[in-house]
């Protein structure tokens, strides 16, 4: 199997992967599939040329297939990208530490998606090793972050093998 990052530096697999997760996300937490012939059409390019890509990345785990006769389903399982999370989380926060000039409740507020309230953006930039402070509890909080998404991911994924599909098996969907 390819390195993910191999695998995520062409373009087309990059438009490939975004359009199954607009998919996603427009399907309202539904299954969010894309048929080759959708992808084919929405980017322009031959079907040859999807099917060559989709395969890498379903050799990547990165898409899930589902057929349907002759016709093949497409969505996105975004479980490997878990991996180069992992990898780009010590570079970012690496960069908002060094930004951080504010006594690091900038680093803070980046990391937790929230602004800070005055009170606490003033005690904070009081503190001697504000930045150092700020870095570590966005490194906790991100970490945090990430944990809960997994277990979340997992339990959704439980649910739809164990529950969705069968369940759908039985009524024909």
């Amino acid at each position: 199997m390819a390195d993910i990052f191999d695998v995520l530096a062409d373009t087309t697999r990059r438009e490939l992967l975004q359009l199954l997760l607009d998919k996603f996300v427009a399907s309202d937490g539904d299954v969010g599939e894309l048929s080759v012939g959708e992808m084919v059409e929405l980017l322009a390019i031959s079907q040859p040329t999807v099917s060559k890509h989709l395969k890498v990345l379903r050799e990547s785990h990165l898409v899930r297939v589902r057929e349907d006769g002759q016709h093949r389903y497409y969505s996105l399982d975004p479980a490997p990208l878990e991996a180069v999370e992992d990898w780009l989380v010590p570079f970012l926060a690496s960069h908002f530490e060094a930004e951080a000039n504010d006594g690091g409740i900038a680093v803070f507020a980046a990391w937790s998606g929230s602004g800070v309230p005055g009170p606490i953006r003033r005690v904070a930039q009081s503190l001697p090793s504000g930045g150092v402070a700020g870095a570590t509890i966005g490194r906790a909080a991100a970490g945090a972050s990430h944990q809960a998404r997994s277990v979340i991911e997992g339990a959704t994924a439980g649910v739809q093998q164990r529950v969705i599909e069968p369940l759908r098996k039985v009524f024909g969907r």
